[in-house]
């Protein structure tokens, strides 16, 4: 069974930065291409980043690129997501999510169907 497991969330001063984790267990994590979401309050789930199995191609949300870092380590079973110049509007729940794809960058790497596994979530509070 896959189990993804973040951390790092926490309140925040807006410009500050943060960097979340997510450990994943039950699954040949180089098998997955992994992704973050959000969820503010009263919204639905909203693409942030994705990164291939390998780690060589990333793909981010326009709403924060340039600001946000998505990396892995495999021998870790970890993805790593770096936040700098943090707005107010960035606080929300963000979600993990795994998905058994291996090939090339796709569209769909930024709909949440494209992911059958997912994270409980970690708060990050960015305040003005």
């Amino acid at each position: 069974q896959v189990q993804l497991v973040e951390s790092g969330g926490g309140l925040v001063q807006a410009g500050g930065s943060l960097r979340l984790s997510c450990a994943a267990s039950g699954l040949t994590f180089s098998d997955y291409t992994m992704a973050w979401f959000r969820q503010a309050p009263g919204k639905g789930r909203a693409f942030v980043a994705a990164i291939s199995w390998s780690g060589s191609g990333t793909y981010y949300a326009d709403v924060v690129n340039g600001r946000v870092t998505l990396s892995r380590d495999n021998a870790k079973n970890t993805v790593y997501l770096q936040m700098n110049s943090l707005k107010p509007e960035a606080t929300a729940v963000y979600h993990c999510a795994a998905a058994k794809y291996r090939g090339p960058y796709t569209s769909s790497w930024s709909s949440s169907t494209f992911y059958d596994s997912w994270g409980q979530g970690t708060q990050v509070t960015v305040s003005s």
